[in-house]
């Protein structure tokens, strides 16, 4: 168990027209208060007041009003909310103490209908109750991004040891083209000065040089040109077999898209129109069904005087017109003036109730179809997108394949002609040549040849010099992303073991409290009830959540003492009572829900008898700063006169 959440003094609520209270202050101390008072005295009013003040959405609004509101002054700070009757339900605003109040809805405010408290006795999947508040959707998001990054750390370390490898023959490769470098340099300098020494002096032989010259230059020039063109030729040949490529990768997957007609997407469209109109219409109905409920209730608890008044003074009353609305055990029924006993209405109360959750299952039914419904709708649009997208992508590659095309069609007739201008130039240097000049002729094609040689050479040398500088670069961030794929695998085993570890800690939290609890209440017969985790999946949530079962098991002994294990189903109200209440404290220490909810609430314990009350309150108040129960007189009685009462609300 962590530390209590941290309070100071006295809270002190301010509430109007929530449940059947019409307007009340109540100071609630540390520790426990006990609500005293019989049904029908706003004991469970003002737990939804409490509540509500928390930020919950789970309080109703005074029969007669549009609005209700609570205010809540606690260690030195207000709270205050409004809870209002709209055609949806009742909707709350304000800033509560909580910013999400489904924690503490679900494992803190412990009242009749608390879906943790009542999933052992309807049997619900009970992992879902303790693991409804993990956001597993998330989680498996986080894993998705964990491990591509981890995907991505790896193929940059694989790819900078392959740079390591490398580094070294290219560092090898720089000092040979160095060394040739300087040996081409040294040969072009040899031969330039042979040109020199060996310059004819002849006006006519410097005349047809410089005209051989000019020849070779233009030889020179449109052989260089016709090698670009031979090499572009090439590259968008190149081009044209990836683009071949990309368009029958595309094509493919194109093909491999599921149909996903437009029909469809209508008539999914008109379903979910038509389930949110069946929707919206249950949820109108609950709501004036809960007017109903609550207008009754009140009734029962002495409220609305007007309105009994007004029933007994009709002739067609039944009674004396001086009869009070409670007389005896009976009560005035307001439809037809009679008087029955509370009883009686308070068992069609109960049947209406029922008859609202099972309106409130149509809907949460409803709702799961709408779910299905609009995943359904996402996937024919991704897909109608995506294949939009395909489309136009294929549009556009057959688009720039034609270009290119027609750019190689237009540079083969420009190498064409270039080959033809290369074989004029050299009849014309051939005619040009005489044996005086040959030498001088072989020695400025040797110049000419060195200097090309030397360009190359030096352009090879300065692609080679900044391949190392960038493989150097790379290297250097070798430890870096060590580290950085360390705290990457620490974040996915944590996140991996995330699920594990809490459904661990749940079963461990309600065996070792249900042990604690069976030992003080001494239930006649039971040895043990304990919840067992099965089936726990080897690889975490990476498995779509398969997650773990959870079995809830009861062992039994004989007078003879026997030992035997009987079911779920076989326990006694209070039994179930008990063992619902402690699988929702599990759930409240596994999600350290009293870090942030410094109340807990207990309502409707009358199934459990007055000194097991004592004894289990004693027991929870261990855990929240304020522990608020709500209780029959005589099982007030039990326990300790320590603890605050609160008679009147």
């Amino acid at each position: 168990m962590g530390s209590l959440p941290v309070t100071e003094g006295t809270a002190t609520f301010s509430v109007e027209n929530i449940g059947g209270i019409d307007e009340t202050t109540v100071e609630v101390a540390p520790g426990v208060t006990v609500l005293r008072g019989r049904n029908a005295t706003n004991r469970t009013s003002f737990l939804q007041a409490v509540m509500a003040a928390h930020g919950s959405e789970w309080a109703s609004v005074k029969g007669d009003a549009d609005r209700g509101r609570v205010e809540l002054e606690l260690s030195g700070e207000t709270y205050e909310r409004t809870v209002t009757r709209t055609q949806d339900g009742v909707v709350g605003s304000g800033a509560g103490l909580l910013a999400d109040a489904t924690m503490a809805d679900l494992f803190a405010f412990l009242l009749e209908d608390n879906e943790a408290r009542r999933a052992v006795e309807r049997g619900d999947d009970l992992r879902e109750i303790i693991m409804r508040p993990i956001d597993v959707t998330a989680i498996r998001r986080e894993i998705s991004e964990a491990e591509e990054r981890k995907q991505e750390i790896d193929d940059e370390l694989d790819h900078i040891a392959s740079l390591k490898r490398d580094l070294p023959d290219l560092e090898r490769r720089r000092a040979d083209l160095r060394e040739e470098v300087t040996d081409v340099r040294a040969d072009l300098e040899r031969v330039e000065e042979r040109i020199d020494e060996r310059d004819l002096d002849l006006e006519t032989t410097r005349e047809n040089r410089d005209e051989l010259e000019t020849a070779l230059d233009e030889l020179q020039a449109t052989r260089s040109e016709l090698k670009r063109v031979r090499d572009e030729i090439q590259s968008e040949q190149e081009s044209i077999a990836a683009l071949r490529d990309e368009r029958g990768r595309l094509a493919a997957e194109l093909a491999g898209l599921p149909d996903a007609p437009d029909d469809r997407l209508d008539a999914i469209e008109a379903d979910v129109e038509r389930l949110r109109e069946r929707k919206r219409e249950l949820s109108e109905y609950t709501t004036r069904l809960q007017n109903v409920i609550g207008f009754n209730e009140e009734l029962l608890a002495g409220e609305h005087s007007q309105i009994t008044d007004a029933i007994a003074g009709k002739p067609e009353s039944v009674g004396d017109i001086t009869d009070q609305l409670y007389q005896g055990s009976k009560t005035t029924c307001w439809t037809c003036g009679s008087h029955v006993k509370a009883e009686r209405i308070e068992s069609t109360i109960e049947r209406m109730r029922e008859h609202r959750q099972e309106t409130l299952d149509d809907i949460d039914d409803i709702e799961a179809e709408l779910d299905d419904l609009l995943e359904q709708r996402r996937d024919i649009s991704d897909t109608l997108s995506r294949t939009r997208d395909l489309r136009e992508t294929i549009d556009g590659v057959d688009d720039e394949i034609d270009r290119r095309q027609s750019t190689v069609t237009d540079l083969r007739q420009r190498r064409d002609n270039l080959s033809d201008r290369v074989a004029a130039l050299e009849e014309r240097v051939t005619e040009l040549r005489t044996e005086g000049f040959d030498e001088v002729l072989e020695l400025h094609t040797e110049a000419n040849e060195l200097e090309l040689e030397l360009d190359r050479l030096e352009s090879e040398l300065d692609e080679v010099t900044d391949e190392i500088t960038e493989m150097e670069a790379e290297i250097r961030r070798d430890d870096e992303l060590v580290a950085e794929r360390e705290a990457v695998v620490d974040e996915l085993v944590d996140l991996r073991s995330r699920i594990d570890r809490l459904e661990a800690e749940a079963t461990e939290q309600f065996n070792e409290k249900m042990a604690e609890v069976l030992d003080l209440l001494e239930y006649a017969n039971i040895e043990r009830i304990w919840l067992e985790r099965t089936d726990t999946p080897t690889e975490g949530v990476d498995d779509g959540d398969a997650g773990s079962t959870f079995d809830l098991h009861v062992v039994r002994s004989t007078e003879g003492g026997t030992v035997y294990e009987d079911t779920v189903d076989h326990l006694s109200e209070s039994e179930r009572e008990v063992t619902g209440l402690v699988f929702a404290l599990a759930g409240y220490l596994v999600h350290d829900v009293y870090e942030d909810v410094p109340f807990m609430l207990l309502d409707s314990l009358e199934a459990i008898d007055a000194e097991r009350i004592a004894e289990l309150v004693e027991y929870f108040a261990d855990f929240p700063a304020f522990l608020v129960v709500a209780l029959l007189p005589e099982d007030a009685q039990a326990l300790p006169e320590r603890y605050d009462r609160v008679d009147e609300i």
